[in-house]
């Protein structure tokens, strides 16, 4: 039966990182608070854990879940080939709403769905996921929702749809803080050179332009030698 715990209380707080670490190493699912929105996660290297999250959103294999990491430098034991200008994005906007797309470290025993030998990492500016990766390591962490649905902003909402298909349930108030809508991490293929933005979200091009001026926004095509990027024959300027 699924548990709910009120984070901002320090006794339930403490409670709930205690149930949510026993049932990501039961390779069941959890519902947490982060920084965009409300995500579900289970255990990075556990299939079975990765299948019941996707089962519970409604999704296939063919939309893997990207990993919340508790540390910058739990990048290079999962991701290889990082660029410098890679490495400048994750120390400027971790922890922050910015995915990074790299290549899979080929020595790793998980199965994330059809990855195509890539993983998307990120780390979060929320301190009760913060807390929660520390004592669980790497999470396969998705919007808290069934597919096609809006995102859960409280894990209240994330319960509406997700029901007993999760254990237990993190519950720390409206995501974002801020009280506004819940706007996704922007996500940045770092496979690429150029490095592009794959999904417009958090972080803004003008923002990620100021760390890596050649970055490609959504869209976008590389430019000739001494001219600007142009955008893709079906994208208008606006």
């Amino acid at each position: 039966m699924s548990t709910s715990y009120d984070c901002s209380n320090p006794d339930e707080l403490s409670e709930g990182l205690a149930a949510a670490q026993r049932a990501i190493a039961a390779k069941s699912c959890v519902v947490l608070p982060t920084d965009t929105v409300y995500g579900i996660g289970a255990d990075a290297f556990s299939p079975q854990g990765v299948a019941t999250l996707l089962a519970a959103k409604g999704r296939g294999r063919s939309m893997p879940p990207p990993v919340l990491i508790p540390r910058l430098q739990t990048m290079d034991g999962l991701a290889m080939d990082i660029s410098d200008d890679a490495r400048s994005l994750a120390r400027m906007f971790w922890p922050g709403g910015l995915t990074l797309i790299f290549h899979a470290q080929p020595s790793l025993s998980w199965d994330l769905g059809d990855t195509m030998g890539t993983v998307a990492l990120r780390m979060p500016d929320d301190s009760v996921a913060l807390d929660l990766l520390a004592v669980t390591g790497p999470l396969a962490v998705s919007s808290a929702n069934r597919t096609g649905s809006p995102a859960g902003q409280t894990a209240a909402q994330a319960r509406e749809q997700l029901g007993e298909s999760v254990e237990v349930y993190l519950e720390a108030g409206h995501r974002p803080v801020a009280g506004s809508d819940g706007v996704p991490s922007t996500i940045v293929d770092a496979t690429s050179e150029p490095m592009r933005v794959v999904r417009s979200g958090a972080i803004s091009i003008a923002a990620l332009r100021e760390v890596v001026p050649g970055i490609l926004d959504l869209g976008e095509e590389p430019a000739a030698a001494g001219t600007a990027p142009s955008l893709a024959k079906d994208q208008k300027p606006v």
